[in-house]
């Protein structure tokens, strides 16, 4: 491991991403650029759901090469887990094992999710009244840290290993807690991200009966429009998204191509509701302003926001007051986005993988676009990138991340 002087630059030599737009990050940027959504229209009222729209992965990830001993303790989000970060491991290491350049004892593993294998256990415990058997590996297709596990056991992965359980925050916290692992000269690369997959009809009403999903029952276009006035819930969606982060100088001596570098990492918590953002917006600026002092930008250096923009009543208005607290009058002249409005909520997947989608905004020097933003709500009165894609010289880039249980996470991602 590198030697020198703390604390030490993290940088992004490999990305991996499932979603409902793609089955890699490539194909779910190209679906986002030509305008497609990964959500689609499901009625499952028979079975309690009121919500009407959900994003599916119609298909398996390709796990091929995979051992047994490992691919069958595997329950689907650490299936897709595990698919985004062999997407992530070969973009950053082609063919080779971590094992040519680093002592694994000096890589690590921070993987997580919201709910885990729900859908598993639901479904063991179905089989198991109804036959009275139950699948052998059912503890582990319980078990939250699978996906942390397989990661560690796939790639010999040795050091150090954590798996964040923070909702909508879990994808942002694993990079941001994998940064601060790297930086403390803790390990010299990590592989963080996180999963979330929720299919079943138990998973789904648990969610529904909050009311937090989307209410529109017929226009796809009003289902996730964050910002607008017409805004009634989120959409959920399931995938997977892993970033393979390591120490700046470690990667450039092996000759690693550099995607681009965490400079910042802030988090706070609300501390006051399950599910509302806190009205004070105390902990969302200090998550914002935190992570800006961290990578040493003022608020004006910021080309581009990913906003968590859920498309839900209080977390849009919220975080545009937060965004305007901390950034004061840079939040006007700052171009922000919600890209779930193309994927949907990726829950505890979210985060990391917006974390990519500011990556590859900094590789094509294109921002995305808010899509359905038609009925702008007047105190939602931001730059939004309502009109398009829009090119722009971009440098740094801020992502957002809130999670029910008031969790807050924010990363700046610059430019390699």
């Amino acid at each position: 491991m590198n030697r020198d002087p703390l604390p030490r630059r993290v940088v992004v030599t490999g990305y991996g991403a499932i979603t409902p737009m793609g089955m890699n990050a490539e194909r779910s940027w190209e679906a986002m650029m030509d305008y497609q959504l990964g959500y689609r229209y499901y009625d499952r009222s028979s079975d309690g759901v009121q919500s009407r729209f959900f994003g599916v992965i119609d298909e398996e990830p390709n796990l091929k090469g995979v051992p047994a001993a490992i691919r069958r303790r595997l329950p689907r989000y650490a299936r897709l887990v595990l698919a985004a970060a062999r997407e992530a491991m070969e973009m950053a290491f082609h063919s080779e094992s971590p094992a040519a350049y680093y002592d694994l004892l000096d890589c690590g593993t921070i993987i997580g999710s919201g709910w885990a294998g729900q859908d598993e256990t639901h479904n063991n415990y179905a089989d198991y009244q109804r036959t009275g058997l139950g699948s052998p590996f059912g503890c582990f297709l319980s078990m939250p840290n699978a996906a942390t596990a397989a990661c560690s056991l796939y790639w010999g992965l040795r050091g150090y290993q954590n798996s964040p359980i923070a909702a909508c925050a879990t994808g942002t916290i694993a990079i941001g807690d994998a940064f601060e692992v790297i930086r403390s000269g803790r390990a010299a690369m990590m592989l963080a991200g996180a999963g979330e997959s929720l299919r079943t009809d138990a998973a789904v009403w648990n969610i529904d009966v909050l009311r937090a999903l989307a209410s529109e029952q017929e226009d796809i276009s009003k289902a996730c429009c964050p910002f607008s006035l017409d805004r009634n819930g989120f959409v959920l969606s399931e995938g997977a998204a892993v970033v393979c982060l390591e120490e700046r100088e470690a990667a450039l001596a092996r000759g690693a191509t550099i995607l681009g570098e965490i400079k910042g990492y802030g988090n706070y918590s609300d501390a006051f509701d399950f599910t509302a953002p806190a009205e004070d917006k105390i902990a969302r600026v200090k998550t914002i302003q935190y992570a800006l002092q961290q990578a040493g930008l003022a608020a004006s250096e910021i080309d581009y926001i990913n906003a968590h923009g859920t498309s839900t009543p209080l977390n849009d208005l919220n975080e545009t007051q937060a965004i305007k607290l901390a950034f004061g009058e840079a939040a006007y002249t700052t171009p922000l986005s919600s890209t779930k409005s193309y994927s949907g909520h990726l829950i505890a997947a979210a985060g990391s993988y917006e974390s990519i989608i500011c990556l590859q905004a900094l590789q094509h020097q294109l921002m995305p676009a808010t899509c359905h933003l038609k009925n702008a709500d007047p105190l939602c009165d931001l730059d939004y990138i309502s009109e398009g894609h829009r090119p722009a010289a971009l440098t740094n880039t801020l992502n957002l991340s809130f999670g029910f249980g008031g969790a807050n996470a924010a990363l700046v991602i610059g430019k390699a």
